[in-house]
């Protein structure tokens, strides 16, 4: 089995800074043609899947970045149009949406594409987000409640209409078999809901679940229920440790280790030489404005260093119990690991909001993700290029022709749905009541 790979889509790039930099443009990220270029570039490299982000708050500081863009199912519906093969993978909240709303949507994506939808599941740790619904933010732990609750309900929609219930029987006038469409009946702590869902069983089944939350409660959520995990690991000792974690939860959920893939995010700026890599990262590094990064290290760290000296060292701070836990565990780890001041911390943080970011040659960066692959690190990788679509289409054209070469990607798509392409099962009709 090769390694699986996710180009994961932001605006003109994940940088930052990338909108300033003449190889973007920022008019494009409410350009429709813009993100249907990106899914061909990903389609042609023979990625597994596209993934879009999303949050229900205007995150940053949009007076120095270019913020403000797509819902996300609206525009992988749109993608799906012009794709074939390339998995289309969006976020969405438990947290403030209904679990009847959510299984309609997904269940209509994957129809619309003929089985490419995959949901990344978050609980939305932000405060913004809670204001916008005039809720005060639920606690950490009440949130994944919610959210298993959340899943249990959607997919038990899903399987409301068993795979042959409809029978399109013209001689008779009968459309479907109503004895196997069936309310699902749910009573519990958060959700009251009849049922059967008003679109048909998706075709794969279940669309492909994802999660990105790497805290005990979010690793715990993962192994339960998640098929794909995005993570933020800055060391190959850090990233083993997670997965082998996550791994070893599984079995007590019945699940085998082959049944949840974890990916670690990698923002590869590429150069045909190293100095050419790191010219370029050192000019998105120049492009940089410091107030909007301490405003996002802020955010992060859910602590606001407005005033603190930029080229003076992080001060001691204490995590948020309802905030972003494995995020300001990674950054705070991080600063102290490697002593950085502000300063520094914000530009390391430009490029990937704490993942990963790799300079080099096209063969150094494959180096790094084959060393990952095969030293129990990684089942494959959430691709996120500094600048867009450029970067994309140099991780397309050049990184992925040396992972082919070394037999560690396919050359050529061997299934039709985003499970195919994963290496999952079609998962079984669940009892609905």
């Amino acid at each position: 089995m090769s390694l699986h790979l996710n180009a994961f889509l932001m605006g003109v790039g994940h940088h930052e800074a990338a909108w300033r930099h003449p190889l973007t443009d920022p008019a494009r990220i409410t350009d429709l043609r813009h993100f249907q270029e990106l899914a061909r570039i990903a389609e042609r490299g023979k990625l597994d899947s596209v993934f879009l982000a999303d949050g229900l708050a205007l995150w940053g500081d949009v007076r120095h970045n270019a913020l403000g863009g797509f819902e996300p199912l609206t525009l992988l519906a749109a993608l799906a149009a012009v794709t074939e093969h390339i998995g289309l993978i969006a976020t969405v909240s438990t947290t403030y949406n209904e679990p009847f709303h959510i299984a309609r949507k997904f269940a209509s994506l994957d129809h619309l594409s003929r089985g490419r939808a995959g949901w990344n599941i978050v609980t939305s740790a932000g405060e913004a987000e809670a204001r916008n619904f005039g809720i005060e933010r639920p606690p950490h732990a009440e949130r994944y409640q919610r959210a298993g609750e959340f899943i249990e309900v959607v997919t038990k929609l899903w399987d409301s209409w068993q795979d042959d219930a409809v029978l399109a029987d013209h001689r008779n006038g009968v459309y479907a078999d109503t004895a196997k469409i069936r309310p699902v009946d749910h009573e519990g702590t958060h959700f009251r809901v009849q049922g059967p869902l008003n679109v048909q069983r998706p075709p794969q089944g279940h669309p492909l679940l994802v999660q990105a939350g790497s805290s005990e409660d979010g690793k715990e959520f993962a192994a339960r229920y998640a098929e794909a995990v995005f993570t933020a690991q800055q060391t190959l000792q850090d990233a083993q440790t997670f997965y082998k974690d996550i791994k070893n939860r599984l079995p007590r959920y019945g699940r085998s280790p082959g049944s949840l893939k974890i990916l670690p995010g990698i923002s590869p700026i590429i150069g045909s030489t190293e100095r050419e890599a790191l010219r370029l990262e050192k000019e998105l590094e120049e492009l940089i404005i410091p107030a909007y990064g301490v405003r996002q290290l802020s955010t992060i760290l859910g602590v606001d260093l407005t005033g603190y000296p930029l080229d003076g060292p992080l001060p001691e701070v204490a995590p948020n119990p309802d905030g972003q836990q494995s995020r300001f565990e990674l950054v705070t780890s991080l600063a102290a690991r490697e002593h950085l001041t502000i300063r520094e911390l914000i530009a390391r943080l430009a490029g990937g909001r704490g993942h990963r970011v790799v300079a080099g040659t096209p063969t150094q960066i494959a180096d790094q993700l084959q060393e990952w692959y095969e030293n129990g690190a990684a089942d494959g990788f959430n691709i996120m290029p500094p600048h867009l679509p450029g970067g994309l289409a140099d991780f397309v054209d050049h990184v992925v022709p040396e992972l082919q070469g070394r037999g560690l990607f396919r050359t050529e798509y061997e299934g039709r749905t985003l499970r195919d392409h994963y290496g999952l099962a079609r998962p079984e009709l669940l009892e609905v009541s």
